[in-house]
């Protein structure tokens, strides 16, 4: 789209889900994506016209996404006739040569589909056996081992031209909770978290990984308060300053109940003024719409919450000039 306005560079910040009837309208508005779950995939050609519906509904091509992990976060398993996909953990126990082989299954999967960006790989390290969200998803207790397998993965979506997606930061794998039910703590001494849970993290962006997705989890080093890494600024400026991450960063889904205390529209511009470039709701529902659309209102009178807005609307535009365009 050429000469977007500050709503329409807005929107490009947010990938909606389809449970909902707002997601088509918001396209023609320049959405930024749509995101896809099982129940949107009933056969391959009636998911084919689905995504070729979304790139004919947008002015400027969206982002077409997907969890396809593997093992328990698998959204085409419904269309696989008995085939599966394996978790990360048992994927890194085959090897390397699985890991290249299974990827560019799941690429050339991804691709007849027309799917362009996967939230993969995780770069979570499984050092809490009492975690009840990753465990399998990740690759590995060792750090080095999580970067390297992660890596490989990554370098094959991003051959497919499908953007890959590092995730869950600052690292999910030590929490005991699950961030989809509440928002969980990880008290470790910062050190022992650098060196365990963000290496792989810095090892990604070391090899130019392009998105980053933060998680909803408190870590008391960056927030003395109850605030999760996806709206800290103090996390998000460790990522960018620190870190050196360069690319766009995404949050983890905004429905989740990690981030429910702040309130849709007040932890939406919250993460804007964070650092957040891209939102993921996995429903296009009226008050997800409306968020948007009081973001923008409130945009329109603050000159800072403008200037994030540009920023990020710039940062997607060349990942998506490098992927899609």
């Amino acid at each position: 789209m050429k000469n977007p306005d500050l709503r329409q560079k807005l929107y490009q910040m947010f990938i909606l889900g389809t449970d909902g009837d707002g997601w088509r309208d918001a396209l023609k508005n320049n959405l930024g994506g749509i995101i896809f779950f099982t129940y949107d995939i009933k056969t391959p050609n009636q998911f084919q016209a689905l995504t070729k519906m979304c790139k004919d509904l947008c002015s400027t091509p969206p982002f077409l996404s997907i969890d396809q992990e593997g093992g328990r976060v698998e959204r085409t398993e419904n269309i696989h006739k008995g085939k599966k996909y394996l978790s990360a953990r048992f994927s890194a126990e085959n090897g390397d040569a699985f890991i290249k082989k299974q990827t560019e299954e799941i690429s050339a999967e991804l691709k007849d589909f027309g799917i362009n960006m996967n939230f993969a790989p995780c770069c979570d390290v499984d050092t809490n056996p009492k975690n009840p969200i990753i465990g399998e998803r990740s690759y590995s207790s060792n750090p080095k081992e999580v970067a390297h397998f992660a890596q490989i993965a990554a370098q094959i979506y991003r051959e497919n031209k499908i953007i890959p997606c590092a995730k869950h930061f600052p690292g999910h794998g030590d929490a005991d909770k699950d961030s989809h039910l509440t928002l969980p703590e990880i008290s470790l001494d910062f050190e022992t978290y650098e060196k365990l849970h963000i290496a792989p993290f810095k090892q990604m962006i070391d090899n130019g990984i392009e998105t980053i997705m933060a998680a909803h989890l408190h870590v008391p080093y960056f927030e003395k308060e109850m605030i999760p890494t996806s709206l800290s600024f103090n996390a998000l400026s460790y990522l960018r300053n620190e870190l050196g991450f360069k690319g766009v960063i995404l949050s983890d889904d905004m429905i989740m109940k990690g981030v429910e205390a702040f309130g849709p529209v007040d932890a939406c511009e919250m993460g804007i003024r964070a650092g957040i470039n891209v939102f993921i709701y996995r429903n296009s529902s009226p008050q997800t719409i409306s968020i948007i659309e009081n973001i923008y209102q409130k945009a329109l009178k603050d000159k800072d919450l403008a200037f994030r807005i540009q920023e990020a609307y710039e940062k997607i535009s060349d990942l998506k000039n490098k992927f899609l365009i």
